[in-house]
């Protein structure tokens, strides 16, 4: 119960690696956020529709998170999108779309949260980045978006480091998604396929699970990782 008396806020929460983060929080004690577009069905967590990408929806998700929940501890931002193509193909849209969602909405997110930390002197914030920051072929806006995020991370932890607020950045690899499921079928393959295409080229020989990625995130943000901050932490199954 590393997280009871704490409140989570995570956003992209319904499903995938938010899920299993805001899941693992809970199962420890906290008391949990988590905002999408939608949601499939019921949880264990204060569901709010919020598209990170707005700054009054963003700000007001944290607001009800702290008056409902009673304040706000944690924040992990998982929410993305992906719009793969080469750059000669790749559209103004599919720019905008990947960069405000990733590089905006967690800047909004932690801009809203940090208010609250540094007035109680304390917090816990994860970004979520992904390996795809090292530069991944179709993905010149996603590794531009995530590259961004890791940068945002080492600046966050000098600026709230004297307000007792960690900051650090968790990069996962290949983790089986309906993200990763929609890229397997952009580029004509069934999922299981990609899946063990994949397995060939991660030392571990298996590919990620949302909750090996949600098992780092929650070290992060408890008292063990408590001189911890400014960190970029690769989970891909080998170096």
């Amino acid at each position: 119960m590393r997280f009871e008396g704490k409140v989570a806020f995570v956003t992209g929460g319904a499903r995938g690696i938010g899920a299993a983060t805001a899941a693992r929080f809970a199962q420890e004690g906290a008391k949990v956020a988590v905002t999408d577009l939608d949601f499939e069905g019921e949880g264990p967590a204060l569901q709010i529709r919020c598209d990170v990408t707005s700054r009054a929806e963003v700000e007001a998700a944290v607001a009800q998170t702290v008056e409902e929940l009673g304040g706000l501890d944690i924040l992990v931002t998982c929410a993305g999108v992906i719009r793969d193509n080469l750059i000669h193909k790749l559209s103004d849209d599919d720019w905008e779309t990947v960069i405000a969602t990733h590089l905006r909405g967690t800047f909004l997110a932690a801009q809203a949260a940090q208010t609250q930390m540094v007035e109680q002197r304390s917090g816990k914030m994860v970004l979520i980045s992904s390996t795809s920051a090292l530069g991944n072929r179709g993905q010149t806006n996603y590794a531009a978006a995530k590259a961004g995020i890791e940068g945002m991370t080492r600046t966050l932890a000098i600026e709230l480091g004297p307000f007792n607020v960690n900051v650090n950045c968790v990069a996962p690899g290949f983790v089986a998604t309906r993200m990763t499921e929609a890229t397997a079928a952009r580029v004509g393959l069934e999922f299981d396929q990609f899946q063990e295409l994949a397995k060939e080229q991660i030392p571990l020989r298996r590919v990620g699970q949302p909750g090996d990625i949600a098992s780092v995130i929650a070290f992060l943000c408890s008292e063990d990782a408590s001189f911890v901050s400014g960190q970029v932490i690769y989970v891909r199954g080998g170096p």
